[in-house]
């Protein structure tokens, strides 16, 4: 049913979910060849409180989990980083990247696999999305946010082929 919902969202999205989930089985780093931890994996701007210009909480940690700590990292990328039209803003990733840095900076290691790690989050969001799509039933209380969205991401990241595409060196 999802694969042709996917059709139905754009033609040929079946085929790339298949080679996107491929690509990253392949590539996607083996534990413990990155920096580990526990992670919140949902660092979207509604699960983020700021008072007088500092975070003040976090809320929603049903995806909690230890993983990859550059993961989270990509998440937020992908969740705090783009446009409302979809366009990539370099200046917001190098700030979350310099900010994220001067607490932890990342590991070479972590950096070569950032652009493999925002696909993989991009194609987790895009996959749930697109699953809530199909699946909510009308008059339902929940929305479902359009796959779309993060469709768009997973290309942009597909297309990235240097850290410098995120405002790294």
């Amino acid at each position: 049913r999802t694969g042709a919902a996917a059709e139905n969202i754009e033609k040929g999205l079946s085929t790339l979910l298949g080679s996107e989930l491929d690509a990253l089985s392949n590539a996607w780093p083996r534990v413990g060849s990155l920096p580990m931890g526990v992670i919140h994996a949902d660092l979207f701007p509604d699960n983020v409180f700021f008072l007088d210009g500092k975070c003040s909480g976090l809320i929603d940690f049903y995806f909690a989990c230890n993983d990859f700590l550059a993961y989270d990292v990509v998440i937020c990328l992908n969740a705090w980083c783009f446009e409302p039209d979809g366009a990539f803003n370099i200046t917001k990733a190098n700030r979350l990247f310099a900010s994220y840095e001067a607490v932890r900076p990342l590991t070479k290691e972590e950096k070569d696999a950032l652009p493999m790690l925002a696909r993989g989050a991009a194609m987790r969001f895009l996959l749930t999305r697109l699953y809530d799509w199909v699946n909510t039933p009308p008059g339902a209380l929940v929305k479902p946010k359009n796959p779309r969205e993060y469709l768009q991401k997973l290309n942009f990241h597909r297309g990235v082929k240097s850290i410098a595409a995120y405002g790294l060196s």
